[in-house]
């Protein structure tokens, strides 16, 4: 079921999927969801900014961070901006390396805001989880 939530509704959402961090809205306007979001929209009704795509705002933020010289995780959603609504339509989340490598992605499409994965689900998709390796050894009781 698509619901398009008002900013403060809409970041409340986000924030209690685990998604708390800093975002860019449009590629700039770093901070908390809805501060970057605010920050935005009031830059367009100045004229000093535009969307790049009517009605959709592009988010991004990383899920997981460990400093320049580690793999980290990012986030894109573009998000679907009508009358001061708002609802998530699409997500890519990538691992990349160090160097900015893509070394695994997982898009999502058709989406609302209550469907996106939490982020610890988010990034759970994207990781390379080790196969389990089975002992050979015999396993029982043993005489000594």
């Amino acid at each position: 079921m698509k619901q398009s939530l008002d900013v403060e509704t809409f970041a409340k959402s986000l924030t209690d999927k685990g998604y708390d961090g800093y975002f860019q809205t449009e590629g700039g306007y770093a901070d908390k969801i809805k501060d970057s979001i605010s920050k935005f929209l009031e830059a367009c009704n100045d004229g000093t900014d535009k969307p790049n795509l009517p009605n959709i705002l592009m988010l991004k933020t990383y899920l997981q961070w460990n400093g320049e010289d580690k793999p980290k995780i990012e986030c894109n959603m573009w998000v679907k901006h009508e009358d001061g609504l708002f609802d998530v339509q699409k997500m890519n989340i990538e691992r990349k390396d160090q160097y900015g490598q893509l070394l695994k992605q997982s898009k999502l499409t058709d989406l609302s805001t209550s469907s996106i994965p939490t982020r610890k689900e988010a990034i759970a998709q994207v990781l390379d989880t080790p196969k389990q390796e089975f002992s050979s050894r015999k396993r029982g009781f043993g005489m000594r």
